[in-house]
């Protein structure tokens, strides 16, 4: 087994390594003096099942350039087998044409990490479940559901409710209030008029209830941040955040300062910039899970009980 990390996922990759007790997978990644990504592997990979590490999160291309392209070098290396780990996994709000003339991105993107040469991927809460579809290799779509499931019971967070913050996301929703057996709440967004913006409905009982909102992701924050008004107009108690992801992009980190929520909860997946954290900005790491999974695909063990599907 062999492990190798892109820039992106460096910290992550390094913790993964110690919990697996081994090195690892020395590359090196740059830029040309014109702009082009540049990687060399500095060691023999022939025959072994390397580990690609590399989240494509923003700079979203750049990151995406450097996976493909170590792809690409393990293949020409005769690497044994090569899996793509992509803690997240960019692209994925684009897995739909929205208006008659869009690309299907996340579609693309999937069959580029196909053709470059990698023979399995493993990902952590993709947008849509069906993107696992878009690839023509195998897919394990791991949850964080878990991680924060652990992260409510050490809190004692009494009287939880779980928030889907939109209907797209109740799946994820129930399946975190299944674990926590706590009751189910969803944020309904609706048009009056379209010369007004839009209004929030809460669907179910928070009022005197700790809300619990759960999503994928947060992008620039402001569905979560209305997400929280809402909760507070219907007299929730305390609203805590919790999202796999924390693209954060701005002004997502002022929104969320300025917003009522207790605390946010985030995982590493994405790695997280001195000036997109604050206080209540609380991280808990995917290694163990990550860890786990490597091993299991490494000796051709079952991973299902590492899902907790919201399919």
């Amino acid at each position: 087994m062999m492990l190798i990390s892109g820039t992106a996922s460096s910290r992550l990759s390094e913790s993964i390594a110690k919990i697996l007790n081994i090195e690892l997978g020395k590359v090196d990644v740059g830029k040309f003096s014109n702009g082009e990504t540049r990687v060399e592997l500095l060691e023999s990979v022939r025959g072994k099942h390397v580990f690609v590490l590399q989240s494509t999160c923003p700079p979203v291309n750049d990151n995406l350039m450097e996976l493909l392209l170590m792809i690409d070098a393990l293949k020409r290396s005769s690497a044994g087998t090569i899996t793509a780990v992509l803690p997240y996994f960019g692209y994925s709000k684009q897995d739909k044409k929205k208006t008659g003339r869009e690309p299907i991105s996340a579609k693309l993107v999937a069959d580029i990490i196909t053709k470059s040469g990698a023979d399995r991927a493993v990902t952590i809460d993709l947008h849509a479940p069906q993107i696992e579809g878009f690839f023509d290799i195998p897919v394990d779509n791991l949850s964080a559901i878990s991680l924060f499931a652990d992260s409510i019971r050490k809190k004692g967070i009494k009287d939880p409710v779980i928030v889907a913050p939109d209907a797209g996301g109740v799946k994820r929703a129930r399946a975190l209030a299944n674990l926590l057996e706590a009751r189910l709440a969803i944020i309904d967004k609706y048009r009056k008029h379209y010369k007004e913006a839009d209004a929030m409905n809460v669907v179910g009982k928070v009022k005197d209830m700790n809300a619990i909102i759960i999503d994928d992701f947060i992008d620039t924050g402001s569905s979560i941040v209305e997400a929280i008004k809402a909760l507070k107009n219907h007299e929730a108690k305390d609203v805590y955040v919790m999202a796999t992801h924390p693209i954060n992009t701005d002004p997502a980190t002022e929104r969320l300062k300025q917003s009522e929520c207790k605390e946010i909860l985030v995982t590493d997946t994405i790695p997280l910039s001195p000036e997109k954290t604050f206080d209540r900005i609380k991280v808990i790491s995917v290694d163990h899970l990550l860890a786990e999974t490597i091993k299991r695909i490494h000796n051709n063990e079952t991973v299902h009980h590492l899902f907790h599907n919201h399919n």
